[in-house]
């Protein structure tokens, strides 16, 4: 079950939307004091936070404010006021949304239950993107940089470290034509009086590797007399 705080200086008010929601399987904690409030907010942790702005103790814009510094739960502004610059206030301070009394319990019961399902939908790919590290993703090619993994179509293609370390350079950069001598002086580590060939070998074995087609490469393009280039 969801949990979520109700911040509302009229007790009769708190009571008719913790009931609507409580209908929709999603538990409401009230306080009716702004300061407590704003101390319960920070302490305990909850799915969404539903704000009044006219409350006793400290209004809901200095509460909003506050558990912005510290916290991303959603929070879903309540006024009475129908002015636009207490709308512009409260989200510029940091308000998921903003819902004017009087409203429908249908209407506020869909509004925490979207912006819940939104909220977790963002704390699930920002924490698959903090288990993934960096991810460079072009059509069917997937570059796992921090793990060092490349797919295509889902299945593992096994490179070499000079292969990949080619390949991510080429893939952080697309769009931007890099000459042999170029690419061997910052995948290498060389300057360009090496064997610049072993570069074009490279890019052919990537090529084998990852493109449908090495004969009509999609991914790593060659500039005719200019060098590579990664699609953008």
């Amino acid at each position: 079950m969801k949990r979520i705080l109700i911040i509302e200086d009229s007790l009769e008010i708190a009571e008719l939307e913790r009931d609507f929601l409580e209908a929709s399987a999603i538990e409401s904690v009230i306080e009716t004091d702004g300061t407590k409030g704003l101390e319960r907010a920070l302490q305990e942790n909850f799915d969404l936070i539903l704000l009044d702005i006219m409350l006793p103790g400290t209004d809901g814009f200095h509460i909003c404010r506050r558990i912005r510094e510290e916290k991303e739960v959603p929070i879903l502004m309540v006024s009475a006021k129908r002015e636009d610059m207490d709308k512009i206030r409260g989200l510029g301070l940091g308000a998921d949304d903003y819902i004017i009394n009087p409203f429908s319990p249908t209407e506020l019961v869909a509004r925490v239950k979207a912006h819940i399902t939104r909220y977790e939908r963002l704390m699930g790919k920002a924490q698959q993107k903090a288990a993934d590290g960096e991810v460079i993703r072009s059509g069917d090619l997937e570059i796992y940089v921090d793990k060092h993994r490349v797919y295509v179509k889902g299945e593992e293609i096994a490179l070499t470290n000079r292969e990949f370390e080619l390949l991510v350079f080429l893939a952080k950069h697309p769009g931007l034509v890099f000459s042999r001598d170029r690419l061997f002086e910052r995948v290498w580590g060389l300057d360009a009086e090496g064997d610049t060939a072993t570069v074009m070998v490279h890019i052919n074995r990537i090529r084998e590797k990852i493109e449908p087609d090495p004969a009509k490469p999609i991914y790593i393009e060659t500039v005719w007399g200019a060098g590579y280039r990664f699609k953008e």
